[in-house]
């Protein structure tokens, strides 16, 4: 991830603008501006942890926001932790240490986001070590189903728990969905002209829900197929008609997926398995930051 990249400066800035912590009041009326402090970043539970850079991204940040001068700051985690790795609950992520003000009026945003995305990397590892149990080659996908403005962050998230990004946005890739093939005049007719239209390095994926569009769909030499809502004997069927006459062609299953469900798709045989839930239903993990004055 690249924290200093416009898209993310953006996201965060927004974040901060939004909380208005360049006008933390609570902070100007009670805290000495010259105090200096130690926030250490706890995790309150076991967890994948993500998010660590966005800290140091967000104090940056903060001090060109912040009226008045915030000085200099540190952030430092122990080497074996960083974004993807495994904590133990009450364990120490990141320390930051610089002025008090600047700690306590960014805590929440840092604190929030770090929250959500090791929430996200925590449950796609769990699927991925779920598929990992049946030792299926199958690897796990993340979904447009994403926070609006937080897409980014996202998806890091899902790559720090072990997962893959699917489509980034619609300019990303081609994926030929139920309604574009209902207002489109049939599965033939819009694959036949994005077969035809993409370019060079695109790969035409078309999702498929019955037997009928699937025979479809392999007729029209789809170069990527996506098994939606069928059950992990309908896939394997699926996927068997699909390896004989379209060898080349990727195969992908979505719909009906839960950690209870996930090894019995990835048993299948199945190069992908797309999760919405990954991203639209992951649990924020309970992380919390311990501040303590520094001594001169």
């Amino acid at each position: 991830m690249d924290w200093k990249s416009r898209r993310i400066t953006t996201l965060l800035e927004a974040a901060l603008l939004e909380d208005k912590a360049a006008n933390d009041i609570t902070t100007a009326l009670t805290i000495d501006p010259a105090l200096r402090a130690t926030g250490t970043i706890l995790a309150k539970e076991s967890c994948v942890v993500a998010g660590i850079g966005c800290i140091s991204a967000i104090l940056t940040l903060f001090s060109r926001l912040s009226p008045k001068p915030t000085g200099r700051f540190e952030v430092v985690s122990h080497p074996e932790i960083f974004d993807g790795v495994h904590v133990k609950k009450n364990q120490a992520v990141a320390v930051i240490r610089a002025n008090a003000a600047s700690i306590l009026s960014t805590e929440r945003v840092i604190l929030n986001l770090m929250q959500r995305m090791s929430g996200i990397a925590t449950l796609t590892n769990e699927y991925v070590r779920a598929v990992a149990s049946v030792k299926s080659k199958t690897k796990i996908l993340d979904t447009r189903k994403t926070i609006p403005g937080l897409r980014a962050l996202d998806k890091y998230a899902v790559c720090c728990g072990g997962g893959l990004n699917h489509r980034l946005d619609l300019q990303d890739g081609i994926l030929i969905k139920n309604n574009h093939i209902a207002l489109g005049g049939g599965l033939p007719a819009v694959l036949e002209r994005a077969l035809a239209g993409h370019k060079p390095g695109q790969t035409v994926q078309v999702e498929v829900r019955t037997p009928a569009e699937l025979t479809q769909a392999i007729a029209g030499k789809a170069e990527s197929i996506l098994l939606d809502n069928m059950s992990p004997k309908e896939v394997a069927r699926a996927l068997k008609l699909i390896r004989a006459a379209l060898p080349k062609a990727t195969v992908e299953a979505s719909g009906n997926v839960n950690l209870k469900t996930v090894r019995d798709y990835a048993k299948t045989g199945v190069d992908f398995i797309s999760v919405g839930a990954l991203t639209h239903s992951a649990t924020a993990v309970d992380l919390s930051m311990k501040i303590t004055a520094d001594l001169l």
